[in-house]
């Protein structure tokens, strides 16, 4: 059949392209820096939620760099098909950042409630440790080596409850941080230095204390607050 079945297409997948297609007919040439967010946004129509998910995959797969408070840069100009196409089709390819943020909003809250009635000193210990090597990873700013052990730190968390469902269903969405353009996001919006890395491990810190406590109100509480400022940082 010479036809191929029509998909619909997120939209920071297009925008990507654009951003792409702009570099290679030297619109942008490498070393140049491109527009704003906002720029870019009210050219393309779109919002700029949108449009920092097409520069993080962009900055995924080495086409542009982040200079914190200066902006994006070119690194260099697509020299293939496969990396024009690499940066859209990993948008495609993987789950949406918003996607992500939204599931665990939904489903991780309820899960640190069930911690602070369930906890066992086991879990807790494993809890402690990995709030204790975040600190560590914080102060240096090391977000590869912080990112690991928050990971760890989640997927204690939802240990806890002692469910096989409730395991089945978050570890893999709690796996989504190891995703390329979610890393990006996270790395250059949510957690951009040190003092970003330990303002976030202080709420961590406050969920464990929640924990501790056996306030399951408060647990619920605290870890909606962490993903209540990633939400904003996404649309700010």
């Amino acid at each position: 059949m010479p036809f191929e079945k029509v998909r619909p297409r997120k939209v920071s997948a297009i925008a990507a392209e654009q951003i792409i297609e702009a570099i290679k007919n030297d619109s942008f040439p490498v070393g140049s820096k491109l527009p704003s967010e906002f720029e870019l946004a009210e050219q393309m129509g779109v919002s700029r939620p949108s449009i920092r998910e097409a520069l993080s995959a962009l900055q995924a797969v080495g086409l542009i760099e982040s200079k914190p408070g200066s902006g994006n840069y070119v690194l260099k100009s697509p020299s293939s098909s496969d990396e024009e196409e690499s940066a859209p089709h990993l948008i495609e390819s993987e789950a949406g950042c918003l996607e992500v943020m939204e599931a665990r909003e939904v489903l991780e809250p309820p899960v640190a409630a069930l911690a602070a009635r369930k906890i066992t000193p086991e879990k807790l210990i494993d809890l402690q440790r990995a709030i204790k090597e975040m600190d560590e990873q914080a102060q240096i700013g090391d977000f590869e080596a912080y990112i690991e052990t928050d990971k760890a730190f989640h997927i204690t968390l939802a240990g806890t409850a002692e469910n096989k469902l409730i395991t089945a269903a978050l570890v893999p969405l709690i796996n989504t941080i190891d995703q390329k353009i979610y890393r990006e996001f996270t790395h250059h919006y949510y957690l951009k230095n040190s003092a970003d890395l330990i303002r976030v491990v202080d709420l961590h810190r406050e969920i464990l204390h929640a924990i501790v406590q056996g306030n399951p109100e408060l647990a619920f509480d605290r870890m909606s607050e962490h993903w209540r400022r990633m939400h904003e940082i996404w649309e700010a």
